[in-house]
């Protein structure tokens, strides 16, 4: 394996340079708003309903259910950089959700306090050691009331592995190009990200790693650990047509529920 993944990539990579990188999905608002349309469809959300959105980022998707009248939505993420903007906008929209800088594996918050936990974006799976994957699981099953819900929102294995691209490349803007490339492991997509820019040269230079799962080991991950009712649904969002979006091309919806 020629790809070196640090263990604690996540803690520094999701910053600005991010927010340009992954532009196309994070920060298209159309979408974000289709992927909020489907939870709400999915999940009958209540107005009155406990969100949390764990490693939710710059809290686009509780920004919009904030928007549409949800009056208890909590966002939490471990990069302070994302969590200042989000903050920045609800305070500029004058809107109420909270922002709580943490780690998905141990939040501190008080257990049974959310009927409902969202995982979007394809942001479970960043450890290579499973078990610190099975500890955010265990997180919010304990974050969970009882009947509570926790939705994740996967990069679709079969699809990826039929599909997999070694190389990727597409450009931000005028100026900025973003380069990927990729290995497979063990159920583990390795990446290395170049981005460069036509005027400062490369500003980025990183790598990191997505854990894979098919509906059935992450159906018996889940049930393993507690929880109960696991559905899945694929296709979710599929954006195969518009090109290569990496993890972010077909994904899979799974959901499962606290006794």
């Amino acid at each position: 394996m020629s790809i070196q993944v640090g263990e604690n990539w996540w803690k520094d990579l999701f910053d600005e340079v991010y927010l340009l990188t992954d532009a196309r999905s994070v920060c298209d608002e159309e979408l974000t708003c289709q992927e909020v349309d489907f939870l709400e469809e999915t999940l009958g959300l209540d107005k009155s309903a406990s969100v949390l959105d764990l490693c939710g980022g710059q809290g686009r998707h509780s920004l919009e259910l904030s928007r549409r009248g949800f009056e208890n939505v909590t966002v939490l993420d471990y990069s302070r950089y994302l969590l200042d903007l989000g903050k920045k906008r609800a305070e500029q929209e004058a809107l109420n959700t909270l922002f709580i800088q943490g780690d998905a594996r141990n939040t501190g918050l008080l257990g049974h306090s959310f009927q409902f936990v969202i995982i979007m974006a394809s942001s479970f799976g960043y450890f290579a050691n499973e078990d610190e994957n099975k500890r955010i699981l265990n997180e919010a099953l304990r974050l969970l009331a009882p009947k509570g819900a926790l939705l994740l929102d996967l990069a679709d294995r079969d699809y990826l592995l039929q599909n997999f691209k070694p190389f990727s490349c597409h450009e931000v803007n005028e100026d900025i190009t973003v380069s990927r490339e990729r290995e497979l492991g063990d159920d583990i997509i390795y990446h290395r990200e170049t981005v460069t820019s036509k005027r400062e040269g490369c500003i980025r230079d990183r790598t990191y790693c997505t854990r894979l799962y098919s509906p059935g080991k992450i159906s018996d991950l889940m049930y393993s650990l507690g929880f109960s009712s696991v559905t899945y649904k694929r296709d979710f969002m599929s954006r195969e047509a518009e090109g290569d979006y990496g993890c972010m091309t077909n994904r899979m919806i799974v959901i499962a529920r606290r006794s």
